[in-house]
């Protein structure tokens, strides 16, 4: 046994000297210390000693276990202070290197447009009003005078869920929403994506964002409504901008009017960009109609208002000089990176 004891203790400083890391060290002090290990099994066979033998051997045995003890605790602290040696190494900063500048975000051109817009109307006392984008028929085409049947709904190229549910076509849902809810004054603008089945191509979109406003009030005119978009254009494209209406239809106003904006690029003389007319098309407007103050339970003797509606889109594109629409939703970071 006394041979056994000193092979035992041999063999375990050799291979802790061949151990690597931490984890090695932890089985070989298992392999030879631990309950099933090769200490204990000598030990296990003192009692087939003799009397004289049995302290003599057992001396051995815990002299060969503290020196293994021994071992393994400066084992694991050579690899220890290894460890935190290479460490340092790897990890050491270089304090006179130049530092490398995060890439700061911005805002993409559309949500740059929108947040000046709303600002902009912010400023005029207006509220801004969000709605569901999976809308009724009732909020997205008949409480806007738009029964079933009607021609205008031929025009507007809609997604239909199911026969009464649809993606809204413009957030003018959310104006009956507000109407039905809130008794005047009422002074909103409402800003989202709208959805309309659309082919792609430089000017056209199946999601695309509006911007629609709505004032209600005692005597509100269309001069209010010229007013203050005459006010939005100049805080957009400067002092000198001016905008015409031509007469028009829609369901939901009376009368409607097609609002032109004095071309920004030419100043109205006439270029590719307006098409030689020297105006650019730029929103629709109106007064609301009496039947959809009515039927959103506002009494059309007493109160006013008009509506209005522009695409974020044209904005942004008038604002940027962006020729294809498709290039504010692809993503591309060479294109967003100018803004």
């Amino acid at each position: 046994m006394k041979e056994q004891l000193s092979q035992i203790e041999v063999l375990a400083k050799q291979q802790l000297e061949e151990a690597s890391d931490a984890k090695a060290v932890e089985e070989l002090r298992v392999k030879f210390l631990g309950k099933k290990g090769e200490i204990t099994a000598i030990l296990k066979q003192m009692g087939q000693l003799s009397a004289e033998e049995r302290p003599v051997i057992g001396q051995l045995a815990n002299k060969v276990r503290a020196d293994i003890e021994e071992a393994i605790s400066e084992r694991a602290a050579s690899i220890k202070a290894s460890e935190q040696e290479r460490l340092i190494k790897e990890e050491t900063l270089d304090v006179t290197m130049p530092g490398k500048a995060p890439k700061i975000g911005r805002l993409h051109p559309l949500n740059k447009t929108l947040e000046e817009v709303e600002e902009i109307f912010l400023g005029m006392g207006f509220e801004i009003v969000e709605g569901p984008e999976v809308e009724t028929d009732h909020y997205c085409f008949e409480a806007l005078n738009m029964p079933k049947h009607h021609p205008a709904r031929d025009t507007q190229d809609t997604f239909y869920i199911n026969e009464n549910v649809v993606l809204r076509t413009q957030t003018s849902s959310v104006q009956i929403r507000t109407m039905e809810n809130k008794k005047p004054p009422i002074r909103i603008i409402s800003p989202g994506r709208v959805y309309r089945s659309d082919a792609v191509d430089a000017t056209h979109s199946p999601l695309f964002h509006q911007i629609e406003g709505l004032v209600i009030d005692k005597g509100i005119t269309m001069a209010d409504l010229k007013g203050t978009l005459e006010l939005l254009m100049k805080r957009l494209y400067g002092e000198e901008t001016q905008i015409r209406l031509r007469p028009h239809h829609f369901p939901y106003t009376e009368p409607s009017a097609e609002v032109d904006l004095m071309c920004y690029n030419c100043g109205g003389k006439g270029c590719p960009m307006c098409k030689n007319e020297g105006w650019i098309e730029i929103l629709g407007a109106g007064m609301v109609h009496p039947k959809v103050l009515r039927d959103c339970g506002i009494d059309p003797e007493e109160y006013s208002g008009f509506a209005f509606g522009i695409g974020l889109e044209r904005i942004t594109m008038g604002n940027y000089e962006i020729k294809d629409m498709r290039l504010l939703y692809e993503n591309d970071m060479r294109f967003l990176e100018q803004f």
